[in-house]
């Protein structure tokens, strides 16, 4: 067990059906910290660059255009095994398939206007923070209740 810091992007989808807070309450619920947010728009650049591995790909500029819709908000989320839980949490890509109690299972019939976009490993993780987050806008607090969330032997 880790504490990870993992970034999670609530998507124009999200910001338009008016659901970032209920989205960001989901995940404070949990018990994952919230280590970095803001809103900010994404441009051709940094699209680019986030989904390089999907850039060739016939539906990349439908899918840009969807990502510049409205701002996204940015957040780095923290806990034990953050980068899975929220992964777990998020459910599968195609909110048709996933099950009712994951986010996109709760609020999603889509396969890209899916609530969130939620870091898949430890490295990209690292990187997609490094990419929304500039030093010094993530930050590192005592969360008081630290210890009513994890065992002592898992933090």
């Amino acid at each position: 067990m880790a504490i990870e810091k993992t970034l999670v992007l609530l998507k124009p989808c999200t910001v338009q059906r008016s659901l970032i807070g209920e989205i960001i309450s989901i995940f404070e619920k949990k018990g994952l910290r919230v280590a970095g947010l803001k809103m900010m728009q994404l441009d051709d650049a940094i699209l680019a660059e986030h989904y390089s591995h999907l850039v060739d790909r016939p539906f990349f500029p439908g899918l840009k255009a969807s990502m510049m819709a409205t701002p996204v908000v940015a957040l780095a989320l923290e806990g034990v095994d953050a980068i899975e839980v929220v992964r777990q949490m998020a459910g599968p890509t195609n909110g048709r398939k996933a099950l009712p109690g994951t986010i996109r299972g709760d609020y999603s019939m889509s396969g890209q206007q899916n609530i969130v976009h939620a870091s898949d490993g430890p490295e990209t993780a690292v990187a997609e923070l490094k990419r929304f987050f500039r030093e010094g806008e993530i930050f590192e607090y005592a969360l008081p209740t630290l210890g009513s969330l994890y065992a002592s032997d898992e933090i």
